[in-house]
């Protein structure tokens, strides 16, 4: 396993479509607004092995204060692995001194985002409208 990281790569839709439906996210379903909405966030980092795609993580920031963490996606045969955190670690070089770094986390993704340093962020409530099924 010979692992790179990069923020420039350009990534064939059917790659994310697949990492998406491996990782059971029903974004899957929506193949050609999830590929838009990955190509125009902020930033975009994926991990590679060879011409594998197995891992991608965005940002969604208004370039100077705030930024959200919405994906973070590791192909279930690599995770485990570290791939994850070097994902974060390259968004934090990035987002270095922002006021705020902020995502939304569930079941066992929790204790992995605690290790990179996030906590619970005081007496808030997340809140939205999905339309999505894993959560």
């Amino acid at each position: 396993m010979n692992i790179t990281i990069s923020n420039t790569r350009t990534i064939d839709k059917n790659k994310i479509v697949k990492l998406y439906e491996l990782n059971e996210w029903s974004a899957a379903q929506k193949p050609d607004v999830l590929y838009q909405a990955l190509i125009n966030s902020h930033s975009l980092v994926s991990a590679w092995d060879g011409d594998e795609l197995v891992g991608i993580g965005n940002a969604i920031s208004d370039g100077f204060l705030v930024v959200y963490y919405p994906h973070l996606l590791i192909h279930p045969e690599y995770q485990g692995k570290g791939i994850g955190k070097m994902i974060m670690e390259k968004m934090f070089l990035k987002y270095k001194g922002f006021h705020m770094q902020m995502l939304t986390s569930d079941g066992e993704a929790v204790r992995f985002y605690e290790k990179m340093g996030f906590t619970k962020a005081g007496n808030t409530t997340p809140m939205w409208i999905y339309d999505g099924k894993e959560h």
